[in-house]
Protein backbone atom coordinates (compact mmCIF):
# COMPACT_ATOMS: atom_id res chain seq x y z
CA UNK A 1 0.00 0.00 0.00
CA UNK A 2 1.54 3.29 -0.79
CA UNK A 3 1.73 6.43 1.51
CA UNK A 4 -1.44 8.01 -0.09
CA UNK A 5 -3.60 4.62 0.45
CA UNK A 6 -2.32 4.31 4.12
CA UNK A 7 -3.21 7.81 4.90
CA UNK A 8 -6.63 7.40 3.53
CA UNK A 9 -7.29 4.18 5.20
CA UNK A 10 -6.07 5.27 8.55
CA UNK A 11 -8.22 8.84 8.90
CA UNK A 12 -11.41 7.21 9.90
CA UNK A 13 -9.58 6.01 13.33
CA UNK A 14 -7.14 9.63 13.42
CA UNK A 15 -10.85 11.40 13.17
CA UNK A 16 -12.68 8.97 15.59
CA UNK A 17 -9.41 9.80 18.14
CA UNK A 18 -9.26 13.59 17.25
CA UNK A 19 -13.26 13.47 18.40
CA UNK A 20 -12.76 11.73 21.35
CA UNK A 21 -9.54 14.16 22.64
CA UNK A 22 -11.80 16.99 21.94
CA UNK A 23 -14.66 15.98 24.07
CA UNK A 24 -12.03 15.37 27.15
CA UNK A 25 -12.06 11.27 26.28
CA UNK A 26 -8.71 9.38 27.04
CA UNK A 27 -8.13 6.05 25.81
CA UNK A 28 -9.06 4.22 29.80
CA UNK A 29 -12.83 5.71 28.81
CA UNK A 30 -12.77 4.17 25.50
CA UNK A 31 -12.04 0.76 27.37
CA UNK A 32 -14.66 1.19 29.56
CA UNK A 33 -14.55 1.88 33.78
CA UNK A 34 -11.45 0.06 35.89
CA UNK A 35 -13.69 -0.26 39.40
CA UNK A 36 -12.14 -1.51 42.70
CA UNK A 37 -14.43 -2.91 45.19
CA UNK A 38 -16.04 -0.77 47.72
CA UNK A 39 -15.28 -1.08 51.17
CA UNK A 40 -16.70 -4.49 53.67
CA UNK A 41 -17.48 -2.01 56.46
CA UNK A 42 -17.49 1.63 57.23
CA UNK A 43 -15.10 1.18 60.72
CA UNK A 44 -18.18 2.39 62.81
CA UNK A 45 -16.61 2.95 66.29
CA UNK A 46 -18.77 -0.07 67.89
CA UNK A 47 -19.62 -2.17 64.52
CA UNK A 48 -16.88 -1.63 62.33
CA UNK A 49 -18.03 -4.20 59.84
CA UNK A 50 -21.19 -2.83 59.58
CA UNK A 51 -22.16 -1.05 56.32
CA UNK A 52 -20.59 -1.02 53.23
CA UNK A 53 -18.65 1.41 51.21
CA UNK A 54 -18.42 2.46 47.30
CA UNK A 55 -22.43 3.15 46.94
CA UNK A 56 -25.33 5.38 48.47
CA UNK A 57 -28.63 3.71 48.57
CA UNK A 58 -31.77 5.61 47.69
CA UNK A 59 -34.66 3.57 47.87
CA UNK A 60 -35.16 -0.12 48.98
CA UNK A 61 -38.26 -2.01 47.59
CA UNK A 62 -38.80 -5.14 49.97
CA UNK A 63 -41.18 -7.97 48.62
CA UNK A 64 -41.68 -10.58 51.74
CA UNK A 65 -43.59 -13.67 52.33
CA UNK A 66 -44.03 -14.81 55.30
CA UNK A 67 -45.61 -18.13 56.98
CA UNK A 68 -45.85 -18.01 60.82
CA UNK A 69 -46.28 -21.65 61.01
CA UNK A 70 -43.62 -22.35 59.82
CA UNK A 71 -40.91 -19.41 60.46
CA UNK A 72 -40.40 -18.93 56.90
CA UNK A 73 -39.53 -15.79 54.84
CA UNK A 74 -39.49 -15.79 51.22
CA UNK A 75 -38.13 -12.20 49.74
CA UNK A 76 -36.70 -10.22 47.14
CA UNK A 77 -35.02 -6.75 47.94
CA UNK A 78 -35.08 -4.34 44.81
CA UNK A 79 -32.11 -1.79 45.71
CA UNK A 80 -31.69 1.51 43.84
CA UNK A 81 -27.85 2.89 44.57
CA UNK A 82 -25.34 5.57 43.10
CA UNK A 83 -21.95 4.76 43.56
CA UNK A 84 -19.84 6.64 45.05
CA UNK A 85 -16.26 5.43 43.48
CA UNK A 86 -16.19 3.37 40.31
CA UNK A 87 -16.91 -0.09 41.95
CA UNK A 88 -15.88 -3.32 39.97
CA UNK A 89 -17.93 -5.52 43.12
CA UNK A 90 -19.56 -4.36 46.39
CA UNK A 91 -21.10 -5.53 50.08
CA UNK A 92 -24.25 -5.92 51.04
CA UNK A 93 -25.29 -7.16 54.96
CA UNK A 94 -27.21 -9.95 55.34
CA UNK A 95 -27.37 -12.36 58.69
CA UNK A 96 -28.38 -15.98 57.74
CA UNK A 97 -31.33 -16.52 55.17
CA UNK A 98 -29.86 -17.97 51.88
CA UNK A 99 -29.51 -16.10 48.77
CA UNK A 100 -31.28 -17.72 45.88
CA UNK A 101 -30.15 -14.88 43.03
CA UNK A 102 -29.02 -11.43 42.63
CA UNK A 103 -28.73 -8.93 39.50
CA UNK A 104 -27.28 -5.31 39.06
CA UNK A 105 -28.91 -3.80 36.28
CA UNK A 106 -30.72 -6.81 34.92
CA UNK A 107 -27.87 -8.92 34.47
CA UNK A 108 -26.84 -11.99 36.59
CA UNK A 109 -24.02 -10.97 39.59
CA UNK A 110 -21.38 -13.67 40.74
CA UNK A 111 -22.47 -13.67 44.89
CA UNK A 112 -19.79 -14.94 47.75
CA UNK A 113 -20.73 -15.26 51.29
CA UNK A 114 -18.73 -14.69 54.32
CA UNK A 115 -20.62 -14.57 57.27
CA UNK A 116 -22.71 -11.61 57.22
CA UNK A 117 -20.87 -10.13 54.05
CA UNK A 118 -22.34 -10.53 50.87
CA UNK A 119 -20.38 -9.66 47.85
CA UNK A 120 -21.67 -9.16 44.51
CA UNK A 121 -19.80 -8.93 41.53
CA UNK A 122 -21.81 -7.11 38.59
CA UNK A 123 -21.24 -7.84 34.69
CA UNK A 124 -19.70 -4.56 34.21
CA UNK A 125 -17.92 -2.53 36.14
CA UNK A 126 -20.23 0.81 37.82
CA UNK A 127 -19.26 4.15 37.21
CA UNK A 128 -18.74 6.99 40.21
CA UNK A 129 -22.06 9.09 40.01
CA UNK A 130 -24.10 6.32 37.94
CA UNK A 131 -27.66 4.75 39.60
CA UNK A 132 -27.98 1.26 39.05
CA UNK A 133 -30.26 -1.55 40.30
CA UNK A 134 -29.57 -4.66 42.77
CA UNK A 135 -32.13 -7.24 43.05
CA UNK A 136 -31.64 -9.83 45.90
CA UNK A 137 -33.81 -13.14 45.85
CA UNK A 138 -33.42 -15.02 49.48
CA UNK A 139 -35.40 -17.48 51.81
CA UNK A 140 -35.05 -18.98 54.99
CA UNK A 141 -35.67 -18.99 58.57
CA UNK A 142 -34.69 -15.18 59.28
CA UNK A 143 -32.70 -15.48 63.15
CA UNK A 144 -33.02 -13.53 66.32
CA UNK A 145 -30.19 -11.59 66.91
CA UNK A 146 -28.72 -11.41 70.39
CA UNK A 147 -26.98 -7.81 71.23
CA UNK A 148 -23.38 -7.85 73.62
CA UNK A 149 -25.91 -6.64 76.03
CA UNK A 150 -28.38 -9.32 75.58
CA UNK A 151 -31.38 -7.80 74.50
CA UNK A 152 -32.75 -9.40 71.92
CA UNK A 153 -33.25 -8.18 68.26
CA UNK A 154 -33.73 -8.63 64.34
CA UNK A 155 -36.67 -11.35 63.29
CA UNK A 156 -38.44 -12.32 66.68
CA UNK A 157 -40.85 -14.80 66.55
CA UNK A 158 -43.92 -14.03 68.36
CA UNK A 159 -47.12 -15.98 69.66
CA UNK A 160 -49.20 -14.95 66.53
CA UNK A 161 -46.80 -14.17 63.90
CA UNK A 162 -42.98 -12.14 64.20
CA UNK A 163 -42.05 -8.74 64.96
CA UNK A 164 -38.78 -7.12 63.38
CA UNK A 165 -36.75 -4.74 65.10
CA UNK A 166 -33.16 -3.58 64.13
CA UNK A 167 -31.21 -1.76 66.64
CA UNK A 168 -28.40 -1.36 66.58
CA UNK A 169 -28.02 -3.92 63.56
CA UNK A 170 -30.97 -6.74 63.78
CA UNK A 171 -32.16 -5.30 60.31
CA UNK A 172 -30.13 -7.12 58.61
CA UNK A 173 -31.74 -10.57 59.35
CA UNK A 174 -34.71 -10.15 57.20
CA UNK A 175 -33.14 -7.80 54.69
CA UNK A 176 -29.92 -7.43 52.63
CA UNK A 177 -28.77 -3.65 52.59
CA UNK A 178 -26.27 -1.35 53.50
CA UNK A 179 -27.24 -1.76 57.59
CA UNK A 180 -25.32 1.38 58.80
CA UNK A 181 -27.30 4.56 60.28
CA UNK A 182 -25.56 6.65 57.90
CA UNK A 183 -26.78 5.48 54.64
CA UNK A 184 -30.70 6.32 54.78
CA UNK A 185 -33.39 5.69 52.12
CA UNK A 186 -36.74 5.72 51.39
CA UNK A 187 -38.71 2.16 51.37
CA UNK A 188 -41.44 0.33 49.75
CA UNK A 189 -42.97 -2.93 51.87
CA UNK A 190 -45.01 -5.39 50.87
CA UNK A 191 -45.58 -8.26 52.77
CA UNK A 192 -47.99 -11.26 51.87
CA UNK A 193 -49.59 -12.96 54.87
CA UNK A 194 -52.58 -16.09 55.49
CA UNK A 195 -55.69 -14.91 55.41
CA UNK A 196 -57.03 -12.93 58.84
CA UNK A 197 -53.15 -12.56 59.67
CA UNK A 198 -51.88 -8.53 59.70
CA UNK A 199 -48.54 -6.77 58.74
CA UNK A 200 -47.89 -3.33 59.61
CA UNK A 201 -44.65 -1.76 58.72
CA UNK A 202 -43.36 1.69 58.07
CA UNK A 203 -44.55 4.73 56.49
CA UNK A 204 -48.26 4.55 55.23
CA UNK A 205 -50.74 1.69 54.10
CA UNK A 206 -50.99 2.02 50.22
CA UNK A 207 -52.79 -1.30 49.27
CA UNK A 208 -54.33 -4.27 50.81
CA UNK A 209 -55.54 -6.81 48.40
CA UNK A 210 -56.33 -10.66 48.90
CA UNK A 211 -54.93 -13.12 46.55
CA UNK A 212 -56.76 -14.82 43.74
CA UNK A 213 -57.40 -17.86 45.70
CA UNK A 214 -58.47 -15.47 49.11
CA UNK A 215 -56.50 -17.50 51.17
CA UNK A 216 -53.29 -14.95 51.68
CA UNK A 217 -53.25 -11.45 52.00
CA UNK A 218 -50.58 -8.51 51.04
CA UNK A 219 -50.47 -5.56 52.38
CA UNK A 220 -48.45 -2.48 50.50
CA UNK A 221 -46.62 0.17 52.88
CA UNK A 222 -44.73 3.37 51.63
CA UNK A 223 -41.93 5.33 53.80
CA UNK A 224 -41.33 8.25 51.74
CA UNK A 225 -39.25 10.30 53.87
CA UNK A 226 -35.40 8.78 54.10
CA UNK A 227 -35.35 5.88 56.78
CA UNK A 228 -32.32 4.08 58.53
CA UNK A 229 -32.45 0.92 58.32
CA UNK A 230 -32.66 0.00 62.36
CA UNK A 231 -35.90 1.85 62.68
CA UNK A 232 -37.50 -0.23 59.54
CA UNK A 233 -40.12 -2.43 61.05
CA UNK A 234 -42.69 -5.52 59.96
CA UNK A 235 -45.24 -6.42 62.97
CA UNK A 236 -47.60 -9.55 61.65
CA UNK A 237 -49.77 -10.88 63.43
CA UNK A 238 -53.25 -10.52 64.95
CA UNK A 239 -53.90 -6.54 65.26
CA UNK A 240 -56.75 -4.31 66.17
CA UNK A 241 -55.95 -1.35 63.74
CA UNK A 242 -57.22 1.64 64.07
CA UNK A 243 -56.48 5.29 61.57
CA UNK A 244 -57.58 8.78 62.52
CA UNK A 245 -57.42 11.99 60.44
CA UNK A 246 -56.82 15.11 62.16
CA UNK A 247 -60.17 17.10 61.56
CA UNK A 248 -58.60 20.53 61.69
CA UNK A 249 -56.10 19.90 59.31
CA UNK A 250 -53.19 20.69 61.72
CA UNK A 251 -52.07 17.22 62.60
CA UNK A 252 -50.78 14.21 61.01
CA UNK A 253 -52.68 11.14 60.36
CA UNK A 254 -52.50 8.36 63.42
CA UNK A 255 -52.10 4.68 62.11
CA UNK A 256 -52.19 2.24 65.67
CA UNK A 257 -51.62 -1.35 65.83
CA UNK A 258 -52.78 -3.55 69.15
CA UNK A 259 -51.94 -6.63 69.19
CA UNK A 260 -55.85 -8.69 70.06
CA UNK A 261 -54.63 -9.27 73.01
CA UNK A 262 -53.90 -6.32 74.84
CA UNK A 263 -56.27 -3.92 72.72
CA UNK A 264 -58.43 -2.81 75.22
CA UNK A 265 -55.97 -1.70 77.35
CA UNK A 266 -53.94 0.06 75.06
CA UNK A 267 -57.12 2.11 73.98
CA UNK A 268 -57.22 4.80 76.30
CA UNK A 269 -53.63 6.06 75.97
CA UNK A 270 -53.32 5.38 72.17
CA UNK A 271 -56.05 7.68 71.72
CA UNK A 272 -54.16 10.42 73.43
CA UNK A 273 -51.26 10.15 70.51
CA UNK A 274 -52.71 13.28 68.84
CA UNK A 275 -52.05 15.19 72.06
CA UNK A 276 -49.00 14.50 72.90
CA UNK A 277 -47.96 14.95 68.93
CA UNK A 278 -49.77 18.78 69.49
CA UNK A 279 -47.66 18.87 72.94
CA UNK A 280 -44.35 17.99 70.93
CA UNK A 281 -44.24 20.11 67.87
CA UNK A 282 -44.32 23.18 70.24
CA UNK A 283 -41.18 22.09 71.40
CA UNK A 284 -39.47 20.25 68.87
CA UNK A 285 -40.91 21.67 64.96
CA UNK A 286 -42.88 20.73 62.82
CA UNK A 287 -43.24 16.61 62.67
CA UNK A 288 -40.55 15.61 59.98
CA UNK A 289 -42.67 12.38 58.56
CA UNK A 290 -45.85 12.28 56.81
CA UNK A 291 -47.54 10.14 59.64
CA UNK A 292 -47.42 9.06 63.15
CA UNK A 293 -48.56 6.06 65.48
CA UNK A 294 -48.02 3.20 67.41
CA UNK A 295 -47.67 -0.59 67.63
CA UNK A 296 -48.22 -2.25 71.05
CA UNK A 297 -47.57 -6.09 71.76
CA UNK A 298 -48.33 -8.24 74.13
CA UNK A 299 -45.68 -8.69 76.77
CA UNK A 300 -43.50 -11.94 75.77
CA UNK A 301 -43.25 -10.80 72.36
CA UNK A 302 -40.92 -8.10 72.82
CA UNK A 303 -38.79 -7.00 75.74
CA UNK A 304 -38.56 -3.59 75.60
CA UNK A 305 -39.67 -0.33 73.54
CA UNK A 306 -38.46 0.83 70.05
CA UNK A 307 -38.22 3.88 68.25
CA UNK A 308 -39.46 2.84 64.41
CA UNK A 309 -40.12 5.47 62.20
CA UNK A 310 -43.81 6.74 61.89
CA UNK A 311 -45.00 4.08 64.80
CA UNK A 312 -43.14 2.62 67.68
CA UNK A 313 -43.23 -0.60 69.00
CA UNK A 314 -44.16 -0.85 72.85
CA UNK A 315 -44.42 -4.74 75.06
CA UNK A 316 -47.56 -3.83 77.08
CA UNK A 317 -45.68 -3.54 80.06
CA UNK A 318 -43.68 -0.43 79.25
CA UNK A 319 -46.94 1.30 77.63
CA UNK A 320 -46.84 4.27 79.20
CA UNK A 321 -47.12 7.93 79.02
CA UNK A 322 -43.58 8.71 79.69
CA UNK A 323 -42.51 6.03 77.60
CA UNK A 324 -44.70 7.10 74.96
CA UNK A 325 -43.64 10.52 74.34
CA UNK A 326 -39.43 8.92 74.72
CA UNK A 327 -40.01 6.97 71.89
CA UNK A 328 -42.56 9.71 69.59
CA UNK A 329 -39.29 12.35 70.25
CA UNK A 330 -37.18 9.88 69.11
CA UNK A 331 -38.86 10.95 65.93
CA UNK A 332 -37.40 14.07 65.59
CA UNK A 333 -34.29 13.61 67.46
CA UNK A 334 -32.55 9.71 66.47
CA UNK A 335 -35.45 8.61 63.18
CA UNK A 336 -35.02 12.40 61.16
CA UNK A 337 -31.67 13.49 62.64
CA UNK A 338 -30.11 10.32 62.85
CA UNK A 339 -26.38 9.74 64.23
CA UNK A 340 -23.69 9.33 62.00
CA UNK A 341 -22.07 6.43 63.83
CA UNK A 342 -23.59 4.51 66.88
CA UNK A 343 -20.87 6.58 69.21
CA UNK A 344 -23.39 9.73 68.70
CA UNK A 345 -25.71 7.31 70.60
CA UNK A 346 -26.56 10.09 73.14
CA UNK A 347 -28.02 12.70 70.77
CA UNK A 348 -30.37 9.84 70.64
CA UNK A 349 -30.89 9.27 74.07
CA UNK A 350 -30.51 12.28 75.90
CA UNK A 351 -33.08 14.45 73.49
CA UNK A 352 -35.87 11.34 74.03
CA UNK A 353 -35.03 11.55 77.95
CA UNK A 354 -35.29 15.23 78.29
CA UNK A 355 -38.35 14.98 76.46
CA UNK A 356 -39.79 12.84 78.91
CA UNK A 357 -38.58 15.44 82.08
CA UNK A 358 -40.37 17.76 79.85
CA UNK A 359 -43.38 15.77 80.07
CA UNK A 360 -42.89 14.94 83.62
CA UNK A 361 -42.87 18.59 84.04
CA UNK A 362 -46.11 19.69 81.91
CA UNK A 363 -48.06 17.11 82.78
CA UNK A 364 -47.59 15.48 86.09
CA UNK A 365 -46.30 18.70 87.97
CA UNK A 366 -42.58 17.41 88.27
CA UNK A 367 -39.86 20.33 87.40
CA UNK A 368 -37.43 19.05 85.36
CA UNK A 369 -34.94 20.14 87.67
CA UNK A 370 -36.22 17.63 90.05
CA UNK A 371 -35.71 15.08 86.98
CA UNK A 372 -32.08 16.33 86.55
CA UNK A 373 -31.31 15.84 90.19
CA UNK A 374 -32.45 12.70 90.85
CA UNK A 375 -30.47 11.38 87.44
CA UNK A 376 -27.57 13.51 89.23
CA UNK A 377 -27.47 11.55 92.14
CA UNK A 378 -27.87 8.14 90.45
CA UNK A 379 -24.69 6.56 90.66
CA UNK A 380 -25.17 4.18 87.55
CA UNK A 381 -25.18 7.40 85.47
CA UNK A 382 -21.82 8.23 86.33
CA UNK A 383 -20.50 5.06 84.85
CA UNK A 384 -19.03 6.68 82.05
CA UNK A 385 -18.81 10.00 79.42
CA UNK A 386 -22.21 9.74 77.54
CA UNK A 387 -20.61 10.47 74.21
CA UNK A 388 -17.69 8.02 74.95
CA UNK A 389 -19.34 4.26 76.14
CA UNK A 390 -16.58 2.34 76.38
CA UNK A 391 -18.25 -0.75 74.10
CA UNK A 392 -20.67 -1.58 71.84
CA UNK A 393 -22.73 -3.17 74.55
CA UNK A 394 -22.93 0.25 76.76
CA UNK A 395 -24.31 2.51 73.60
CA UNK A 396 -27.90 1.91 75.57
CA UNK A 397 -26.62 1.82 79.09
CA UNK A 398 -28.43 4.63 81.77
CA UNK A 399 -24.98 7.01 81.28
CA UNK A 400 -26.50 7.68 77.83
CA UNK A 401 -29.77 8.45 78.45
CA UNK A 402 -29.59 10.17 81.65
CA UNK A 403 -26.50 12.13 81.59
CA UNK A 404 -27.21 12.81 77.82
CA UNK A 405 -30.45 14.49 79.51
CA UNK A 406 -28.65 16.14 82.33
CA UNK A 407 -25.88 17.59 78.85
CA UNK A 408 -28.83 19.16 77.36
CA UNK A 409 -30.04 20.97 80.85
CA UNK A 410 -26.77 22.52 81.32
CA UNK A 411 -26.83 23.85 78.09
CA UNK A 412 -30.36 24.96 79.25
CA UNK A 413 -29.19 26.61 82.10
CA UNK A 414 -25.89 27.97 80.35
CA UNK A 415 -28.12 29.73 77.40
CA UNK A 416 -31.30 30.32 78.75
CA UNK A 417 -34.43 29.20 78.16
CA UNK A 418 -35.66 31.35 75.21
CA UNK A 419 -31.90 30.59 73.12
CA UNK A 420 -32.34 26.98 74.34
CA UNK A 421 -35.89 26.38 73.18
CA UNK A 422 -34.51 28.03 70.20
CA UNK A 423 -31.67 25.62 69.74
CA UNK A 424 -33.16 22.05 70.10
CA UNK A 425 -36.26 23.23 66.95
CA UNK A 426 -33.62 24.38 65.36
CA UNK A 427 -30.68 21.50 65.65
CA UNK A 428 -34.32 18.96 64.32
CA UNK A 429 -35.27 21.66 61.52
CA UNK A 430 -31.20 22.10 60.38
CA UNK A 431 -30.18 18.06 60.18
CA UNK A 432 -33.90 17.19 59.08
CA UNK A 433 -33.87 13.63 57.18
CA UNK A 434 -29.95 13.85 57.97
CA UNK A 435 -27.10 12.52 59.82
CA UNK A 436 -25.41 14.58 62.50
CA UNK A 437 -22.47 14.08 64.93
CA UNK A 438 -21.19 15.11 68.42
CA UNK A 439 -19.46 17.48 66.70
CA UNK A 440 -21.92 18.97 64.74
CA UNK A 441 -24.17 19.21 67.71
CA UNK A 442 -21.08 20.67 69.58
CA UNK A 443 -20.45 23.42 66.84
CA UNK A 444 -24.21 23.94 65.91
CA UNK A 445 -24.95 25.09 69.69
CA UNK A 446 -21.79 26.87 70.15
CA UNK A 447 -22.58 29.30 66.42
CA UNK A 448 -26.20 29.43 67.55
CA UNK A 449 -25.80 30.68 70.79
CA UNK A 450 -22.53 32.53 70.18
CA UNK A 451 -21.31 31.30 73.67
CA UNK A 452 -17.95 29.68 74.23
CA UNK A 453 -18.94 26.12 76.51
CA UNK A 454 -16.04 24.64 76.26
CA UNK A 455 -16.22 23.74 80.24
CA UNK A 456 -19.44 22.38 79.81
CA UNK A 457 -18.65 19.88 77.31
CA UNK A 458 -15.07 18.68 79.37
CA UNK A 459 -17.18 18.15 82.06
CA UNK A 460 -20.49 16.74 81.54
CA UNK A 461 -19.95 15.09 77.86
CA UNK A 462 -16.62 13.93 78.10
CA UNK A 463 -15.73 14.10 82.06
CA UNK A 464 -14.75 10.92 83.61
CA UNK A 465 -15.71 12.26 87.22
CA UNK A 466 -18.69 12.98 88.56
CA UNK A 467 -18.96 17.01 89.50
CA UNK A 468 -18.77 18.24 92.86
CA UNK A 469 -21.90 20.13 92.26
CA UNK A 470 -25.30 19.51 89.97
Amino acid sequence: MDQRSLRRALAPAAALLMLLAGAGCTADAVKGVQGTPGAAGLRDPYFPKLGNGGYDVRHYALTLDYEPKTGRLTGTAEITARATQDLSAFNLDLHGLTVRSATVDGAPAAVNRAGDELTLRPRDDLRKGSTFRTVVRYSGSPRTVTDADRSEEGWLRTADGALALGEPTGSMAWFPGNHHPSDKATYDITVTVPKGVTAVSNGELRSQRPSADGRRTTFSWHAGQPMASYVATVAIGAYRIETADPADGRGVPVHTAADTTVAARSKELLARIPEFMEWATDYFGPYPFASTGAIVERAGDVGYALETQNRPVFPETSFNAPTLVHELAHQWYGDSVTPKTWQDMWLNEGFATYAEWLYLEDFEDIPVEESFERAFGTEANWAFPPAEPPSAKDISEPPVYYRGAMVLHKIRQAVGDDTFFALIEGWAQTHRHGNASTDDFITYVEEESGEDLTELWDVWLYGEDKPAKP
